[in-house]
């Protein structure tokens, strides 16, 4: 009985929006606002624009420049972002710096390694599934910097020491990386992936190490492709230092001083 008085005299909580509904066109932001105000326990009065000048019309009148727009006790709040402000939620920043990107690519090839590990070997945790994690990140590295190269090499340039002599390596880099992570995930022609990862883990070190901590410039890595926000530093070597790592024990272990994972 109590709960249902104090229930009746809660005043709901009521947001209304303007969001673009057309037959060629629903707004994100729109269905993002929305969904955020009915998690966040408001009743929603939601009114579609289905037209061009519907939309305008609102626009003009508000003084906007976008939709959706979100109106709370006859307050305007404004967009999705605005909205997520006024809710006091965190609004990323979409220029701010963050490892996020390279941490997750890792965490996600180290899980795939482990994964063809245990369905090879019966072991997620054996020797074969770290060389794989090194293989499998720097096929995915390469897919990622492929995706757009012409953006890769003009972000690689800023830093790199070979391809500011010859430009023409920033282009080369990324299929290089991608030919040496087969290879290496392959344990096939081991003469060739050897040199190509220790050449270009070896120059990609340098070129950060000088960067980052003898220049001390503050730089964006080309690392995970040319329009990321991953900041050039400890995490930016980790890419190359691992390439020489596995250079270095494939060559340990083609030399029989060591076992490799390939040949058990």
């Amino acid at each position: 009985m109590s709960t249902l008085l104090m229930d009746a005299a809660t005043p709901k909580k009521t947001a209304v929006i303007y969001r673009m509904v057309m037959s060629s066109h629903i707004c994100p932001d729109g269905l993002k606002v929305k969904d955020l105000l009915q998690r966040s326990g408001y009743e929603v009065e939601d009114h579609h624009l289905t037209t061009r000048e519907e939309t305008d019309a609102l626009k003009e009148q508000h003084g906007v420049k976008t939709t959706p727009q979100v109106f709370i006790d006859g307050h305007r709040i404004g967009g999705h972002d605005d909205t997520r402000r006024f809710l006091g939620k965190r609004v990323a920043d979409p220029k701010a710096t963050t490892y996020r990107p390279v941490a997750v690519l890792f965490a996600m090839t180290a899980l795939t390694a482990m994964a063809a590990s245990y369905a090879v070997t019966g072991n997620a945790f054996s020797l074969r599934a770290v060389e794989w994690f090194i293989g499998f990140s720097m096929v995915v590295l390469a897919l990622l910097k492929l995706q757009n190269v012409e953006t890769f090499a003009t972000m690689f340039l800023n830093y790199d020491l070979l391809a500011k002599r010859w430009v023409l390596y920033s282009y080369i880099y990324p299929y290089a990386e991608g030919l040496a992570g087969i290879l290496m995930v392959a344990g096939a022609l081991t003469w060739l992936s050897v040199p190509i990862a220790l050449f270009i883990g070896t120059i990609g070190s340098v070129s950060v190490f000088k960067a980052v901590y003898v220049d001390r410039r503050e730089l964006k890595c080309a690392c995970v492709g040319g329009s990321s926000n991953v900041p050039l530093g400890f995490m930016s070597l980790t890419e190359n230092l691992m390439m020489i790592a596995m250079a270095f024990w494939m060559s340990l272990s083609a030399l029989g001083i060591i076992p490799f994972a390939h040949a058990m």
